[in-house]
């Protein structure tokens, strides 16, 4: 299976949370070919079960940015999209497939809480966000599977965990040199897993949840 990779902050992580152009982003993957798009990311952990390390096949998002265009659908061209399971299984299925048969220590499931970032939270934030039940926080996530769903491409997210948010009574606070070092760490296995999901990929797709338009004529064209 042919793959493309794009970097979203740019080459040499050049763009904070906020500057990422992901609608850019995910249009250009689109009119590549892409069908299938897995997202990765390091993220925070609300969870002392859920230690750095380890995988999340995560399964829900949280949107709690500010700044962000966050559809395509604007400027007189309206459309609205089921959203209710923002992740294709089959894909996330395949991921977790992957990670058993790579004997790597995931999760399958949780909830991803997206901030605006580029600071992170403080413990009350982390508290608050912990309190309401979600497992992960991190700064990407949205809109990017939100925009995928829009032009129908299946999307799921593998979220490596690279510290214990700063709400948790053990964590410590999170420094972005050690988030970095944490993902340093743990970069060999993640590319294996993404080698072992994609080949285990099927052919074609048959998940109608992400056909988000399901043969709705459309005001544009999509790539």
């Amino acid at each position: 299976m042919k793959c493309v990779f794009l970097p979203r902050h740019g080459r040499g992580h050049r763009f904070t949370p906020s500057e990422v152009n992901y609608r850019a982003n995910i249009w250009a993957l689109k009119s590549v070919g892409v069908k299938w798009l897995i997202s990765v990311s390091a993220v925070g952990s609300m969870r002392e079960v859920i230690v750095p390390g380890e995988l999340v096949m995560v399964d829900q998002f949280i949107d709690r940015t500010r700044m962000r265009p966050c559809t395509f659908f604007e400027d007189g061209v309206v459309g609205h999209v089921m959203f209710s399971d923002p992740v294709c299984e089959i894909l996330r299925g395949a991921l977790l497939e992957a990670a058993r048969a790579e004997g790597i220590v995931h999760h399958d499931g949780g909830t991803y809480v997206c901030i605006e970032g580029p600071q992170f939270s403080t413990r009350a934030e982390s508290r608050w966000f912990a309190d309401q039940g979600f497992r992960l926080i991190n700064m990407t996530g949205y809109p990017e599977a939100v925009l995928a769903r829009e032009l129908e491409m299946c999307y799921a997210a593998i979220a490596l965990v690279t510290d214990l948010d700063a709400g948790i009574e053990s964590g410590a606070g999170v420094r972005a040199v050690d988030v970095f070092a944490e993902f340093e760490r743990n970069l060999g296995p993640f590319k294996q897993l993404v080698h072992e999901a994609i080949d285990g990929v099927p052919a074609e797709r048959d998940c109608e949840h992400c056909l988000a338009h399901q043969g709705v004529e459309l005001p544009f064209d999509l790539p």
